[in-house]
């Protein structure tokens, strides 16, 4: 989707005179995106949906043109795990395991993410250019994932965090909201503005009820930091966006070694190879599988 035709973006904010820092979005047509790629049921849509908006508020925090922050869980639930990968420009991308998943609403009636993931863990992987890239994990404590990851930031991290993410679905199953926030205390926050907090966001509506008004990123951060003096340090488009080729399939092809290259041969059929986040296709001639056997080790 073209920059000028997207309604997708982040807002980064401070407030308390910099003892709170905040992070909201919107994010629909990211996620129909997403949805559209891997043809997911609507459970396995709010759950994918929740864990790029996630990773893509998470990666506009991130300081380097090639900084990536990849969320990943593994889980016992019928969806059998999912990932994001975002980047410090507003791109993300994702898939699960899973993508036709159904389960039946959950006792408010609403999509059953905690019960299509249930049991498992939260791995949070930071590449900033370093030899080895962070890497941060938790058990799953609910599998609605904004709890996961408020646990997350708390265990791993140490930062006191509210994070809270919607999908909200059509009928036929496109999407017709998503959206989120995630808001931290920063080191130094006095106990006045933690407590004053807490108490603002145990009278804060479901972000699902605040995306159904129609509600934008800005109105959203007003709403929740109200009292607290939030000033909007700065926007990025954000999208779904997949940078796969056949240049980079082929160096996949080329890391599994000649033996698995050999049966592909031995097939004496072309391979069709789809990119997991995008479901693309790249087709490989017995030629080319030849040439790539040649390079490999």
């Amino acid at each position: 989707m073209s920059a000028d035709t997207n309604r997708d973006y982040i807002i980064r904010a401070t407030a308390a005179e910099g003892e709170i820092r905040a992070f909201a979005l919107t994010a629909a047509d990211t996620v129909e995106e997403a949805r559209r790629a891997h043809n997911t049921s609507p459970v396995a849509t709010a759950a994918l949906g929740r864990l790029m908006m996630a990773a893509v508020m998470m990666g506009v925090d991130m300081k380097g043109d090639k900084d990536l922050i990849t969320l990943k869980i593994n889980c016992d639930g019928p969806i059998g795990g999912l990932l994001a990968t975002a980047d410090s420009k507003g791109h993300v991308k994702g898939y699960v395991n899973n993508p036709e998943v159904l389960l039946p609403a959950n006792e408010l009636g609403k999509l059953d993410v905690g019960g299509a993931l249930s049991g498992g863990v939260l791995n949070v992987i930071k590449d900033i250019g370093l030899k080895e890239p962070y890497v941060g994990q938790t058990m799953l404590t609910t599998g609605e994932i904004a709890e996961d990851l408020t646990y997350y930031f708390a265990a791993s991290e140490q930062v006191p965090s509210a994070v809270a993410l919607g999908v909200l679905m059509n009928r036929e199953n496109t999407v017709r909201r998503a959206g989120g926030f995630i808001i931290q205390l920063l080191p130094g926050a006095s106990d006045e503005i933690a407590q004053k907090l807490e108490d603002r966001l145990k009278h804060i509506s479901s972000i699902t009820s605040m995306l159904d008004e129609g509600m934008s990123p800005e109105d959203i951060l007003r709403l929740v930091l109200e009292g607290f003096g939030p000033e909007i340090n700065s926007r990025t488009d954000c999208s779904f966006l997949c940078n796969c080729s056949k240049e980079r399939v082929e160096k996949a092809l080329i890391s599994i070694g000649k033996k698995d290259i050999e049966e592909m041969i031995s097939d004496g059929k072309p391979v069709e190879v789809s990119c997991h986040f995008c479901g693309k296709k790249y087709e490989f001639s017995l030629t080319e599988l030849k040439a790539l056997y040649d390079r490999a080790k």
